[in-house]
């Protein structure tokens, strides 16, 4: 399809976003939100459990709608749509089997033991399950993702502010970083969650318009389709092709089972089920039932995301693909340089709010969760038990402000990784894969030990890491670098089990009286604790959520097979 003239020298300029006056206003009247938000937020901060938990006191609508806007950070807007350029509709995969169905594991099976053991962060459940030494590794193995992942964000917030201002990298992502720590550090967890609710509508004000107008641009869905059959090709519009065992042609690079396994099993529910970050929302509803149905509002919304992420990203391979293929642009460019060829001033400055709103939902959510692990099961658990609980409020502060410089630090490795979103799949396949393992495992045989928790734990983080290595130093062992995820995360999980089985079998086992709602068919759950009245209607039924949003998954497929 031909582009006008206009289009077309837009699409050869690099990336800088011409706002006006009424786009900048926007941009400071949100933050402006953001800080008030913040400061409201400081006064119902009166205990370590209001700082870090909200006081466990939020109704489900809020948790759920959190939930989903703690995943929009730069992997999802930035990362997604990287994804969608390079590897087209291959990436619904992370969404309908990557995503959605772990989500509802994690409504229907693993809330009740989270919520009901009363436990303040999911490494203090690896600590009643197993113990002291496999608690100690999973919470400096979160910490330590965490900051990783914070950095992700606030190198894709640089990027905007740097395309926007032309101020240097390193100003933009220090600039960044201070917006977020001013409101995590005035009203903790709440502040973050209200954040995120208003950070949701932000985001889609910003990313539905250039959807809107990038389609109409290209001709429609039809004119998309003709540019991506005649530039990248039929495949780049499928979901399933190519994927066959012995036969792999697909952008991924592995094969259906890899995938299934791999990225639908392993990787999602690694993410989804035991990543405090995503968690730590349902671990703040008011009730069990709130607390269950979080990750099941979440979902639904969660499954139309490809539609304002994914198709920007196709559009971008279709009108500046050259601009891939040549190194002048990297996947990670694909939403701000559309932002930059589409929008006029006005819907510019929504659009580039909705990002911003995203990566610092996003790194909140990685910050807040990480300020609550270690300041309870590091400093709490190790360092400085049995202190007042002003301590841990206090200390929670200072470790926000650790956290976030600490994260600025780790914004600049996420600077070197071409595509972030296999960047973040990398760092899940060591942490995420082998804790899932140990947790589901642990979950549902009593006779596993703390021995063989620790070492399939520690041997799960170990083995994703050296076929890793082994990738960088031999880029031929694996297709491309998403396949080495999907395929390192199987590796870890086989590893945990394989160790945790046989050293479990040479160790004692806790007695059985002390695994009560820590494992399945030991001791009673309370599925109705801190029931209300409204709870028991029938559209707010976990099981009827969850049969939704996978009968939801199925239909979105069927037209991208």
């Amino acid at each position: 399809m031909k582009l006008n003239m206009e289009l077309a020298a837009s699409a050869t300029e690099g990336i800088r976003l011409h706002l006006g006056w009424v786009d900048y206003v926007m941009i400071l009247v949100y933050f402006g939100v953001v800080i008030w938000i913040g400061f409201t937020a400081r006064r119902q901060v009166r205990t370590s459990m209001d700082f870090f938990l909200s006081g466990r006191s939020m109704p489900a609508w809020i948790t759920g709608l959190a939930f989903v806007s703690a995943n929009l950070g730069a992997t999802e807007i930035l990362g997604m749509a990287a994804n969608g350029a390079q590897i087209g509709m291959a990436t619904l995969h992370y969404y309908l089997i990557g995503a959605v169905p772990a989500m509802v594991f994690l409504g229907l099976v693993m809330m009740p033991f989270y919520y009901g053991s009363k436990v303040r962060s999911v490494p203090e459940f690896m600590l009643r399950r197993f113990g002291k030494a496999p608690h100690l590794v999973n919470a400096i193995a979160f910490a330590v993702s965490n900051v990783l992942i914070a950095g992700i964000n606030l190198y894709a917030m640089a990027i905007v502010i740097e395309a926007m201002l032309g101020w240097p990298e390193w100003l933009a992502i220090i600039v960044s970083a201070g917006f977020v720590l001013a409101y995590i550090t005035l009203g903790g967890l709440s502040s973050a969650i209200y954040n995120e609710v208003m950070q949701f509508f932000v985001i889609l004000a910003g990313l539905i318009p250039l959807t809107i107008v990038g389609l109409h641009r290209v001709g429609g869905w039809s004119g998309l389709t003709e540019a991506i059959k005649q530039t990248q090709g039929v495949q780049h519009l499928q979901t399933w092709a190519g994927t066959g065992i012995g036969n792999v042609t697909n952008p991924i690079g592995a094969n259906w089972l890899a995938i299934v396994l791999g990225l639908g099993f392993v990787l999602s529910f690694g993410y989804w089920t035991t990543n405090f970050t995503e968690v730590q929302r349902a671990f703040s509803a008011k009730n069990m039932s709130a607390a269950r149905r979080t990750p099941l509002i979440a979902a639904i919304p969660k499954l139309f995301i490809p539609f304002i992420v994914v198709v920007p990203g196709l559009i971008a391979a279709a009108v500046v693909g050259n601009q891939f293929a040549d190194g002048t642009l990297t996947y990670n460019d694909a939403i701000p340089k559309l932002i930059q060829m589409y929008l006029p001033t006005g819907v510019l400055g929504v659009a580039v709010t909705g990002l911003l709103a995203s990566f610092m939902a996003g790194m909140a959510a990685n910050v807040s969760s990480f300020n609550t692990v270690f300041t309870y099961d590091i400093w709490q658990r190790y360092i400085k038990p049995d202190m007042p609980d002003v301590h841990y409020l206090t200390t929670g502060r200072w470790v926000t402000v650790v956290g976030v410089v600490v994260g600025v630090g780790t914004a600049f490795l996420a600077a070197q990784a071409g595509n972030i979103m296999t960047y973040m799949q990398t760092l899940f396949s060591f942490f995420n894969a082998p804790l899932f393992a140990v947790f589901i495992l642990g979950l549902l045989w009593k006779r596993m030990t703390t021995q063989g928790a620790l070492w399939g734990y520690v041997l799960g983080i170990v083995t994703p890491t050296i076929t890793w290595i082994a990738y960088l130093v031999d880029p031929d062992l694996f297709s491309t670098a998403t396949a080495e995820t999907m395929y390192g995360a199987i590796i870890s999980f086989v590893t945990v089990i394989i160790v945790a089985v046989a050293v479990s079998m040479v160790t004692k086992p806790k007695d059985v009286s002390e695994l009560g709602g820590l494992v399945y068919g030991i001791g009673k759950i309370d599925m109705s604790a801190g029931a209300v009245a409204t709870d028991t209607a029938w559209y707010r039924s976990p099981a009827l959520l969850g049969t939704v949003a996978l009968v939801l998954c199925v239909a979105l497929y069927l037209p991208f097979l």
